[in-house]
């Protein structure tokens, strides 16, 4: 009758409501579908490292990916860092993962978590950095290569 069949409610048969989010009052549940077109993770500090000292990528690509990363610093009971004085220069240990820490320090090692940036910042005048230590990528910055990471910084931030 009238263009439709009067019969195709009854023969679909009870379709329930969707659930209610908990806690939202009238909102539906979605499921959680994975995007299509995921956005690209930034490469973790440890990839940079292993790029950066096989040459893949420029020492400026590496200061910015380390510039945003956690770095793992032992720390002892006095709060600040612990340096190694028995190099030719004075350098803080550093590392890209608790893991790596842990290799060097022991698994009851006291630590704090920074920046890199913040790092650079708070990192005394005439000292250098080692990253992984023990690791398979070991990276040193002698006193003159954490200099040119603070002009890059400041270039970067001001022009």
């Amino acid at each position: 009758m009238y263009g439709y069949d009067q019969n195709v409610g009854a023969q679909q048969g009870y379709v329930p409501p969707q659930q209610q989010m908990p806690g939202g009052y009238g909102q539906q549940q979605q499921q959680q579908q994975p995007p299509l077109y995921p956005e690209p993770s930034a490469p973790s500090l440890a990839d940079a490292v292993r790029a950066f000292t096989t040459g893949q990528v420029t020492a400026e690509d590496f200061q910015q990916v380390f510039a945003t990363s956690k770095v793992y610093c032992p720390r002892g009971d006095n709060p600040g860092f612990l340096a190694l004085h028995n190099t030719q220069q004075p350098v803080i240990p550093m590392f890209t993962s608790l893991k790596e820490l842990r290799r060097y320090a022991g698994k009851e090692s006291k630590y704090f978590v920074i920046t890199g940036a913040e790092m650079i910042d708070l990192l005394p005048t005439g000292y250098g950095f080692v990253l992984d230590m023990e690791g398979e990528h070991r990276m040193v910055f002698d006193a003159k290569a954490v200099e040119q990471m603070v002009e890059f910084a400041m270039r970067r931030m001001y022009g």
